[in-house]
């Protein structure tokens, strides 16, 4: 069998930056990203797998203060409304958390989804329409992982309302905003996720979304049942 694999050292690096890829929030530094840095992060995410090579994503890059405040300002009233689906102390925890780094960071980036890309007929998009979304979202996870391996943090700025935020951008009807982030140097790269430190979640154990054939069949194969217990030694 032709061994395709990457050396291992290459490899090692890229299950580096999946498990220490982190959603920051607070460690942001003022440092500007050099260009030529930030072209690679654009690049790696542009080189994502999308279904029919649509390519339905396009990048706002922001560095204006006008719009970094304008968009916080969204974030802000969104994130008062999202307070109140919690009461007691689960309420008192959420109002503790930072969520966002949308100032703090020198660069915001929107990754946007055109859904007119490729035509009213893209191959592969027949039944399942949101393809073009889910082929976005690709674009976003290579950025992050690019941006991890150069040491730079992103933040994903969810708690906005979409409908405000593409007036704020002034994006086409036809074009969606899928992911606001916030990109930059950080003091540090957390040992867990953030609100995993907080207390808020833990990660589910793998072994318990496992299923075998259908979704109520059990995983046969026991080497690999073991393989996913103790990871650390595969």
């Amino acid at each position: 069998m032709t061994n395709h694999g990457f050396p291992d050292e290459q490899r090692e690096g890229l299950y580096r930056a999946i498990r220490e890829r982190r959603d920051v929030r607070s460690q942001f530094l003022p440092d500007p990203i050099a260009p030529q840095i930030l072209a690679r992060l654009l690049q790696a995410a542009h080189l994502a797998p999308s279904v029919g090579f649509m390519q339905p994503w396009d990048f706002l890059v922001i560095d204006s203060i006008e719009i970094k405040r304008a968009v916080k300002t969204l974030y802000e009233q969104a994130n008062a409304d999202a307070a109140n689906n919690y009461s007691g102390d689960r309420a008192a925890q959420y109002r503790r958390l930072k969520l966002e780094g949308i100032v703090d960071s020198p660069i915001n980036l929107c990754i946007t989804c055109d859904r007119q890309r490729g035509g009213p007929h893209v191959l592969g998009r027949n039944t399942m329409l949101e393809t073009d979304l889910f082929s976005t979202c690709l674009a976003v996870q290579n950025l992050w992982l690019a941006a991890r391996a150069e040491g730079i943090g992103v933040g994903w700025v969810s708690i906005v309302d979409p409908a405000l935020l593409a007036e704020t951008l002034k994006l086409p009807a036809h074009v969606q905003p899928v992911a606001y982030l916030c990109l930059g140097y950080v003091s540090e790269f957390l040992p867990k996720p953030e609100l995993e430190i907080a207390g808020w979640r833990s990660r589910l154990p793998l072994e318990q979304l496992l299923h075998g054939n259908t979704w109520d069949g059990q995983i046969e194969d026991d080497a690999l049942l073991s393989a996913v217990r103790n990871p650390h030694d595969t």
